[in-house]
């Protein structure tokens, strides 16, 4: 049976909870103060800034949060354009487009947030109901090793194997290798591919991605109930909406998974796709708590690419009300744009 567990590391400037699926990362949450967007569930009191009827949608004003599309019914009149509706948030932002809404009824005023989704620590709850909430050291271990996992295109198998996972702008591209995975061949293939399957499921709750997926199986002969099963079994956590085709004669499973959160990599990354100032300057601040905790009457002194040390400065605050204002932020061009150096002046 499977088992989860739950992580929450607050950390200077950034909260990162985790839920662990038979230990390894399942699910990483981000809140960082400042940056808002709309989230899942979240109510708004929105203004319809246009309708489009080609597409069968009308575009939402929601105000400081930015905009969101509702996806107008052909048995129902659309609402007019300046109309003031009541939304709820039932897609968070994805990649080149807004949050999806539906309609919840009218409303009056000004576009604005009438209602935020639930609390961090309640969705995190969710996932495991009773479950104990591991903080501290433990916590940012855990959230730094999802996070990076996040960020990985490629995942070793348990037992031997290996699977990639890359997004295009059409779907996410999945392949399955053997890589040294030895014994009979036909039973070593069906065993990859039965292992891949759950690791690919975690994997994509992790990076919340969701929409067309094709996964590109190992070896030929494929047996398709097996897949099958194992698939139903992989995906259930992420119900209703999943849908999946059979193998095709290339080896090939096509899969459909409900979008519902913004990819993590979009919070963690720039548009170039690398590690946003903002996220590097975040853990510089915790490399500095990290040595800061060590030797409590050390003062630091934290060099990083002027990029970051800029992010870092703007978000320091919450680290000197914790231990101090014993560290300084040095700007140095010389250093690669992910390195950091946190020692002793």
């Amino acid at each position: 049976m499977a088992e989860r567990a739950l992580f929450l590391d607050e950390g200077p400037g950034e909260i990162r909870a985790v839920v662990t699926l038979d230990g390894a990362p399942e699910r990483l949450i981000l809140e960082r103060p400042g940056e808002a967007y709309p989230r899942l569930a979240a109510r708004y009191a929105a203004r319809v800034s246009r309708i489009d009827k080609a597409l069968g949608l009308a575009w939402l004003d929601l105000g400081e949060d930015g905009a969101a599309a509702l996806r107008l019914k052909a048995d129902r009149a659309p609402p007019p354009e300046g109309g003031k509706i009541e939304v709820e948030i039932a897609i968070e932002p994805q990649p080149g487009k807004p949050a999806v809404a539906r309609l919840l009824g009218d409303a009056e005023g000004t576009p604005r947030r009438l209602q935020s989704g639930p609390e961090l620590e309640q969705r995190l709850s969710s996932f495991a109901p009773g479950a104990r909430v591991v903080t501290g050291r433990a916590a940012r271990d855990v959230a730094d090793e999802a996070a990076a996992e996040v960020l990985a295109v490629e995942f070793p198998l348990a037992g031997g194997g290996s699977l990639s996972i890359e997004r295009t702008r059409a779907l996410t591209a999945v392949d399955v290798d053997m890589g040294a995975a030895s014994g009979d061949a036909k039973r070593a293939t069906r065993q990859v591919n039965l292992r891949a399957i759950p690791a690919l499921a975690r994997l994509l709750r992790l990076k919340a991605l969701g929409g067309l997926v094709a996964l590109d199986l190992v070896g030929r002969g494929h047996d398709g109930q097996a897949m099958a099963q194992a698939i139903r079994a992989a995906f259930t956590p992420d119900q209703p909406g999943v849908a999946f085709g059979p193998v095709s004669r290339f080896g090939l499973i096509e899969l459909s998974l409900p979008r519902r959160y913004r990819p993590v990599a979009d919070l963690l990354c720039g548009a170039d796709g690398r590690p946003s100032a903002a996220t590097l300057a975040l853990g510089l601040l915790r490399a500095i708590e990290r040595e800061a905790m060590a030797d409590p009457g050390a003062r630091l002194r934290a060099s990083a690419h002027p990029d970051v040390i800029a992010a870092a400065s703007e978000r320091a605050g919450p680290l000197a009300a914790r231990i101090g204002a014993r560290f300084d932020l040095h700007a140095d061009g010389s250093l690669p744009r992910e390195a950091i150096e946190v020692r002793r002046p």
